[in-house]
């Protein structure tokens, strides 16, 4: 245990794992070495248990655990022993999650049930030559007719892009080790601690007229809202985990006054900024990191709503579009809105909106805040119109809704405000939320629309 700053060294050892409360990047963290090269690391029985013992001492002493995995699997020659190893260490961590940061780094073949194990973290790093998968290439192939190789089936770049599993890409153990260091900057030791501050030399009152200029000139322009983002926040300096993942929605950690904040933003370039299954998935998984790590919410909205299609709607829009709205409505940290432009229909009430319960809703004075746009609108309620009266028809539809005075009029908005003002503005808000405490009833479990 951590006593009046001093660091007793525990070490657990299994047939390869080991487990080991130590210091990284002066951070105290209990660290589990579970690459294996014994076996190709398949896991005994003992090792799995150490994993799960390695779990429970960070738990117990609250701090972060970063795992390094490399192994192909449950020992074959151990029988269920093996199977029951590994089903011990998935529940211990299962105990940490939301309670202390789970970091994975993985940076060999993870097969099988320590693949599985990768979607218990909270961030998962792979280096660029490893490869992760539940059933492999000779599986796979015998079922579909299909060949296939380990890079193209579980590769970095595969779960980078196609899957969501990796939060970042490392070239090697020790680019891994420095985006670890990056990551656990912004996060608590453990949930009832706050997100660790930083010296911040950029002015908290900055004006950001810039901000305005990277808005092209037409509404249906796209531009890039990580742009926007490093205007606001200090130094212009972020991390962006999942950045290749569901590119139409941005989830970012960064400062704004020396204290951490997660982002969550629409990203206009990438199908303009709509948002679907993917996106869905990444931003309630974002929030839910951040809410069960007191970092404050920052979500910048510029979407005309959720894509439409066949394919979506088939493979459960409804569900995944409603864990973005689950994450935020039962988040209780300091959550700060601010739209930019367009925010329409459902996507307006999911990117937390004031009635999912934020706590301070800005806009620009660009901002369309309404149930759809007004071509859209107008094709609807007057589709037997002729052209030149329904362009007439969208003018005054523009002129009468969108516009964020009407919301704020509505209580929907509590402020526009000029973009040269938004830094200042953002910071005020965090500031004035920084002792936000929020009770909530106490149950086992909520039930999310997993």
């Amino acid at each position: 245990m951590a006593d009046g700053g001093t660091l007793h060294i525990r070490a657990l050892t299994g047939r390869f794992v080991r487990a080991s409360a130590t210091e990284f990047n002066g951070r105290r963290v209990v660290e589990i070495d579970a690459k294996g090269e014994i076996r190709s690391g398949s896991l005994s029985p003992e090792d799995g248990r150490t994993i799960a013992a390695g779990a429970a001492l960070a738990l117990e002493q609250r701090i972060p655990v970063i795992i390094r995995l490399a192994s192909s699997g449950a020992d074959i020659s151990e029988g269920v022993a093996a199977l029951d190893g590994w089903g011990t260490a998935a529940r211990q961590l299962t105990k940490c999650s939301g309670l202390i940061p789970i970091v994975m780094i993985v940076s060999g073949a993870t097969v099988s049930g320590p693949a599985l194990m990768l979607g218990l973290a909270d961030v998962v790093i792979m280096t660029a030559d490893a490869y992760a998968f539940v059933s492999g290439p000779t599986m796979v192939t015998e079922f579909t007719g299909v060949p296939i190789d380990n890079s193209e089936l579980g590769g970095a770049t595969v779960h980078e892009r196609s899957s969501g599993v990796a939060a970042f890409v490392a070239a090697d153990q020790d680019e891994a080790d420095e985006i670890v260091a990056d990551v656990l900057s912004y996060l608590p030791d453990h949930a009832d601690d706050s997100a660790p501050l930083a010296p911040c030399t950029d002015p908290t009152d900055r004006p950001t007229a810039e901000a305005y200029e990277i808005l092209p000139e037409s509404t249906n322009g796209a531009y890039d809202v990580r742009n926007l983002i490093e205007v606001l926040v200090d130094d212009a300096i972020y991390i962006e985990p999942h950045s290749e993942w569901a590119a139409n929605l941005v989830t970012a950690m960064a400062r704004i006054g020396g204290r951490p904040v997660g982002i969550v933003a629409n990203q206009p370039q990438t199908v303009a900024g709509t948002l679907d299954i993917e996106a869905s998935r990444k931003g309630a998984a974002f929030v839910s990191m951040c809410d069960s790590f007191n970092l404050p919410l920052l979500t910048l909205v510029d979407t005309s709503g959720f894509y439409p299609g066949k394919d979506l709607e088939w493979r459960g829009m409804i569900r995944y579009g409603a864990q973005m709205a689950f994450a935020y409505a039962r988040a209780t940290i300091p959550r700060v809105n601010l739209t930019t432009r367009k925010s329409y229909g459902g996507a307006y009430i999911v990117m937390d909106s004031k009635e999912m319960g934020n706590d301070v809703a800005l806009a620009w004075p660009t901002a369309e805040i309404a149930v759809m746009g007004a071509k859209g609108a107008v094709e609807i309620l007057h589709r037997r119109e002729d052209p030149e009266r329904r362009d007439e028809l969208e003018q005054a539809y523009e002129d009468r809704l969108l516009n964020p005075y009407i919301a704020a009029e509505r209580g929907a908005i509590d402020a526009v405000i000029e973009p040269a003002d938004t830094r200042r503005e953002i910071h005020a808000a965090l500031e004035m939320l920084s002792s936000k405490r929020e009770r909530i009833p106490r149950r086992r479990h909520d039930n999310s629309p997993l």
